[in-house]
């Protein structure tokens, strides 16, 4: 079946092999290997991104529009043979092909500041090179993505429901997210205001997101554009802060060893602030509430997936979202530690 969907592509030659590719926790990746190419085949999760026809125009016109600048090394569709950029199977399924970037790799940790410091590079950059942008050809692939408020009303439907009987098990972490409540809305409230301007943003900045050069470390270019919609700067440096400036992977289970790191938060706000210099002073003010913000909505988004059986993010064991849950609020709580020399 796999090689059906992968001859529907205009590729080179025969494929030889496809397997699974990577760990992301979305979409189904898959690595295709020819004799002479490689290419990544993605199925896009329908159960997450509900209109798959309008993410893929978003990816069309934002590659496009990337691949204007000639120092940029951009993600390249792989066309059908019938034209088209994505394939619809007769189960109703949508598949895409990407050229494979070779000589590249990723991280999904690390505790080099220089490869932070490109990281934030990469998606300072992105934000730039998309200003002029038409920000009306962009559809919102997931509503209300980064709305903290909403967020939580989910938390408290969730806990309402509890539908597996699962939140006494987490008793302290919805304590703990209840209690930052009155946090929440405060840059979406900065955005009404309009002292915070609307930007066409990535909305998914972690370190896993960008691929660096093999030979040196440095950023070749951002990739998974699925979440690409109008946005806050803000909350891209805060999502590049809360996956990357921690020492432990998302789902450690021993809190021990997680912590925030201050010498990687400072790394990647330079790369971000030297890249991203449309940036107004309110941005600049508030890229430290960007960053507990965007960690402390992670936190809330896999607990309320806990508690609802573990139904959006991809698990591998049972309590998964739960430590992934914990090593969020426990990066909140040494945010607030270091507040001043955030």
């Amino acid at each position: 079946m796999m090689m059906d969907v992968v001859q529907k592509f205009r590729i080179d030659v025969n494929a030889i092999t496809c397997k699974v590719y990577g760990g992301g926790l979305i979409n189904s990746t898959y690595l295709v290997e020819t004799e002479m190419h490689r290419y990544i085949l993605q199925k896009i999760n329908k159960a997450v991104f509900c209109d798959p026809h309008s993410l893929m125009e978003n990816i069309v016109n934002v590659t496009r529009h990337l691949r204007k600048t000639e120092d940029s090394q951009v993600l390249t569709l792989v066309p059908c043979a019938d034209g088209k950029m994505w394939h619809v199977d007769e189960h109703g399924e949508f598949w895409r092909m990407f050229d494979f970037i070779e000589h590249s790799r990723c991280f999904e940790n690390t505790t080099s500041p220089a490869i932070l410091r490109e990281s934030g590079l990469a998606f300072g950059d992105f934000i730039n090179k998309m200003a002029d942008f038409d920000m009306t050809l962009l559809s919102e692939t997931i509503p209300d993505f980064h709305n903290t408020p909403k967020r939580y009303a989910q938390l408290h439907a969730a806990i309402a429901a509890d539908p597996l009987g699962r939140a006494k098990y987490a008793m302290r972490e919805i304590e703990f997210a209840l209690a930052k409540e009155d946090f929440a809305p405060l840059l979406m409230n900065l955005q009404a205001s309009g002292d915070m301007p609307t930007r066409v943003t990535h909305n998914d900045t972690k370190l896993g997101n960008v691929l660096f050069r093999e030979n040196n470390n440095k950023a070749l270019c951002v990739i998974d554009l699925d979440t690409v919609m109008p946005g806050l700067a803000v909350t891209d440096f805060g999502d590049g802060i809360r996956s990357g400036a921690k020492t432990a992977k998302e789902d450690e289970h021993d809190m021990s060893n997680v912590n925030f790191s201050l010498p990687l938060y400072h790394a990647f706000r330079e790369g971000f602030l030297a890249a991203a210099t449309t940036l107004n002073a309110c941005e600049i003010a508030h890229l430290p509430h960007g960053a507990k913000m965007m960690t402390l909505e992670c936190g809330v988004r896999f607990l309320t997936d806990y508690l609802n059986g573990d139904v959006y993010f991809r698990t591998d064991r049972a309590a998964q979202n739960l430590d992934r849950c914990r090593t969020q609020f426990k990066l909140v709580s040494d945010m607030e530690q270091c507040w001043d020399k955030m």
